[in-house]
């Protein structure tokens, strides 16, 4: 016969808790802010030069209209990406993750910050996740599922590739250790 555990759900003082200042956290790896930068640069100098290219085309006549309207639109263009150069310069820093015995940590967020922990057990999945720009600089983004959910729970970009295959190896070994234990 089963024992019968009582149902207990007492108060916890919040005061006692540890804080979120106390954890250490690791940010991204180094190359992480620079790719990104040059990313954004790479994309938006194509998006120029195939909007310079059709402005400045000998082929056919362009509606004057659309003549008219080049320079508005560079602006426009040169304007999102210095935005988004300054987002990206000061928001990737403060991406950090931790990853525990007993949960993985991540956040992000320059505006609005974001923290999420994910308990290890609760982890149905993790998957490495690795674009053409991110395979050229061996980099890797690690997906964490959590069980229940069709879709991620949480990404954690930039580690370098070596450090993610051991995070999703750990994950996946501990997560069967402290499910049998």
């Amino acid at each position: 016969m089963s024992e019968i555990i009582p149902f207990s759900n007492k108060a916890i003082n919040t005061d006692s808790l540890p804080s979120v200042a106390e954890l250490v956290t690791e940010p991204m790896n180094e190359k992480y802010r620079p790719v990104n930068l040059g990313t954004i640069v790479v994309f938006s100098a194509i998006f120029i030069t195939i909007m310079s290219l059709t402005r400045f085309q000998m082929l056919f006549e362009l509606p004057k209209e659309l003549i008219n309207a080049y320079p508005y639109a560079l602006a426009i263009v040169l304007t999102i990406t210095t935005l988004l150069l300054a987002y990206t310069f000061f928001a990737d820093p403060k991406k950090r993750f931790a990853l525990r015995e007993n949960d993985i940590h991540y956040e992000s967020g320059l505006f609005f910050r974001k923290i999420v922990s994910q308990p290890i057990l609760r982890i149905q999945h993790v998957e490495l996740k690795r674009g053409p720009i991110e395979r050229l600089f061996d980099l890797a983004s690690l997906q964490v599922f959590s069980a229940g959910g069709s879709m991620h729970t949480f990404e954690i970009p930039g580690l370098a590739h070596e450090q993610a295959v051991a995070m999703r190896k750990f994950i996946l070994a501990h997560k069967d250790t402290l499910s049998h234990g």
